[in-house]
C-alpha cells in the first residue's frame, strides 16, 4: 500500500485530465505512488480490461457520421456505436465520431481494421482511443459499420436521429443536377431498405429461399403441382418489385418506379450501388 498521501486537488486534477470517476483516479494514483503519467497508464489499462469485460455487449445506439469529397466522387460513413442512448449523446462520444470520420477523410482507409490502425494527433490509434474511451464511459464502444465507396456521383443521407445512414451511387447524370433527385433516392433507401440495386444484384442464396418459401405456402394453398413453379415465379417477380431498388414503386410518386424516376430526371441516370447503415436494426 502506497504511504504517498493523495489529496481531492489530485484526485481532481487526474479526474480532469482523463475523465475517470473519482474513486478509480483515487485508487490509480496510490498505485502509482503519485505519478500521474503512470496513474493515467493504470486508468488505460482499466480502460481496456472493461473493454475486453463489455465485449460481449449488444451496441444498439451511436451516432452514424458521413463525409463526401467535394467534388461529389466519394464518400465515407463511419457508424460508431455503444450500448445506450445517453452515452450516443454525451460529447466525448460525440467528439470521437467526428475524430474518427475525419482520420477516414484524411487517410483513405479501405477497411476498419485499417481506419482502427490510424494514429490520430495525439499520438494513439483510432483502436487505442476507443479502448480508452470505453474505460472512462463504462460501455462498449466499436466501429460498427465503415463504407468507403467511389462513384461517378455520390450523394448522402443521414436520418434525424443519427442512426441511419445512406450513401448512393449515381452514373449516367450527364452533367445534370441530380441533388434533389439523389436524395429522394437516398431517402427512399432508407425508408424501404431494398436488399439491391437491381434483381442482379440480389444474393442466389436469398432467390433461393424466396423461391422455396412461395413454393411451400402455394402447395398448402392446395394449388395443383403443374402450377407451383409458375406461380412461384410470379411471386419472386412481386419480391424483386418491393426489394430491390430500381423496380420498387417510387415512395414521392406511386405511378412509377425508382428506374422510371431516374431516366425522367436524365437520361440514362442509374444507380450502381448505394450502402445502408441503421444502429438498433
Amino acid at each position: 500500500m502506497s504511504t504517498v498521501q493523495i489529496t481531492a486537488a489530485d484526485v481532481n486534477k487526474l479526474r480532469q485530465q482523463t475523465g475517470a470517476g473519482m474513486m478509480d483516479c483515487k485508487k490509480a494514483l496510490l498505485e502509482a505512488n503519485g505519478d500521474f503519467e503512470a496513474a493515467v497508464d493504470l486508468l488505460r489499462k482499466k480502460g481496456q480490461k472493461v473493454s475486453a469485460a463489455r465485449s460481449g455487449n449488444a451496441t444498439s445506439e451511436g451516432l452514424v457520421s458521413i463525409a463526401v469529397s467535394e467534388d461529389g466522387t466519394n464518400g465515407k460513413l463511419v457508424a460508431l456505436a455503444c450500448e445506450t442512448e445517453p452515452v450516443s449523446k454525451v460529447e466525448d462520444f460525440r467528439n470521437l465520431a467526428q475524430a474518427v470520420l475525419a482520420a477516414a477523410v484524411a487517410n483513405n482507409p479501405a477497411t476498419t481494421e485499417e481506419l482502427s490502425a490510424i494514429t490520430l494527433e495525439d499520438g494513439r490509434t483510432v483502436a487505442e482511443t476507443i479502448t480508452e474511451l470505453t474505460g472512462k464511459i463504462g460501455e462498449k464502444i466499436v466501429i460498427q459499420e465503415y463504407a468507403n465507396i467511389s462513384g461517378e456521383k455520390i450523394v448522402s443521407y443521414i436520418h434525424s436521429n443519427g442512426k441511419m445512414g445512406v450513401l448512393v451511387v449515381f452514373e449516367g447524370a450527364n452533367g445534370a443536377d441530380i441533388t434533389e433527385a439523389g436524395k429522394d433516392v437516398a431517402m427512399q433507401i432508407a425508408a424501404m431498405n431494398p436488399v439491391a440495386v437491381d434483381k442482379d444484384g440480389v444474393d442466389p442464396a436469398t432467390i433461393e429461399r424466396e423461391i422455396e418459401i412461395a413454393k411451400d405456402v402455394i402447395r398448402q394453398e392446395g394449388k395443383p403441382e403443374e402450377m407451383v413453379e409458375k406461380i412461384a415465379a410470379g411471386k419472386l417477380n412481386k419480391f424483386y418489385k418491393d426489394s430491390t431498388l430500381l423496380n420498387q414503386e417510387f415512395v414521392k410518386d406511386s405511378s412509377m418506379d425508382v428506374r422510371k424516376f431516374l431516366d425522367n430526371t436524365a437520361k440514362g441516370l442509374t444507380v450502381s450501388a448505394f450502402k445502408r447503415v441503421q444502429l438498433g436494426a
